[in-house]
């Protein structure tokens, strides 16, 4: 069953409406798909609001085994 849909109304700036609607075209998608997606991602990064958890583990890693050269690097 598709989701129901909600038409709402906003403003973009001219330049950023054609970049979107240049990768809708570009990509094969109605603009609403484009600007959905977009949504989504937004609310996911809102969500998350740090790093995810396995970027923060590979830094943790970095730091263990380079934690020698990054002190060198910093003076």
């Amino acid at each position: 069953m598709a989701a129901v849909l909600q038409k709402f109304a906003t403003q973009a700036d001219p330049r950023v409406l054609e970049e979107v609607r240049n990768i809708a075209a570009k990509e094969g998608k109605q603009l609403q798909a484009v600007v959905d997606e977009a949504l989504r991602d937004f609310i996911e990064k809102k969500k998350r609001g740090s790093p995810r958890p396995e970027v923060m583990a590979a830094f943790g890693q970095s730091l263990e085994q380079f934690d020698e050269l990054y002190k060198a690097l910093a003076k």
